[in-house]
């Protein structure tokens, strides 16, 4: 075992450490997630609106987001952001901003979908029972919004958790940054840890990630049906 590097994980306080930096991916990846969702939501209805400037500017945002690595989005914001204008942003700061700009922008076209996926046919028959708009839109409407949106919704929050990752780049002593850590600081006692430390690692995020897709599978096939 010791020349496998696998006593690595168990010295001192590595393991804890470890899920300290899960912590702080989960806490980025959460945090991200609730401002989308918070924005998301009324951005997606502003893309239903026929208004070309409206429809011109949320398309530029969504494809500007879209085409630009995040990894050039965390530079832009930590590097030049904050010595353009003498900002003092931390990394786990710029990371939730990047985030959530990348977030916003899913989430509204998600949410734009799933409205404009509603036949036109649902709001007559609302209309045609004597329902007003708003009734229309809470007993029929939002229901259906809901199923459509959900699952696609949840598997955006397992992307945003793996792609949390790319936050080491910016200083972020998030779980791969402390495994990166633990590695350097054993590199001569136990060269071969790096192997038991991201298998860890893996697990760690396979751990988290897996049942989110699992509720995001489930809810479509119960919905479907």
């Amino acid at each position: 075992m010791q020349d496998l590097g696998i006593n690595v994980l168990f010295q001192g306080t590595n393991f804890l450490r470890l899920l300290g930096g899960l912590w702080i991916t989960m806490k980025i990846a959460l945090i991200s997630v609730g401002i989308s969702v918070v924005l998301g939501i009324p951005l997606g209805m502003l893309m239903t609106l026929k208004n070309p400037v409206i429809k011109t500017l949320t398309r530029i945002y969504l494809e500007f987001v879209r085409i630009m690595p995040q990894l050039v989005l965390l530079f832009l914001v930590y590097f030049g952001l904050a010595r353009a204008f003498q900002i003092n942003l931390s990394g786990q700061l710029s990371a939730v901003i990047v985030f959530t700009l990348w977030g916003t922008a899913e989430m509204g076209d998600l949410v734009r979908g799933a409205l404009i996926s509603i036949p036109k046919h649902q709001y007559d028959s609302g209309a045609a029972l004597g329902l007003t708009n708003l009734q229309i839109y809470l007993h029929i409407i939002i229901p259906q919004t809901l199923r459509r949106l959900v699952p696609p919704a949840i598997n955006l929050t397992t992307r945003m958790i793996k792609t949390t990752s790319l936050v080491v780049l910016i200083g972020v002593v998030e779980v791969l940054k402390v495994g990166q850590q633990i590695i350097e600081g054993n590199r001569y006692t136990a060269p071969t840890a790096a192997l038991w430390i991201y298998a860890v690692i893996f697990v760690l995020y396979f751990i988290v990630c897996y049942p989110i897709s699992r509720l995001a599978r489930r809810l479509e096939k119960r919905w479907k049906n």
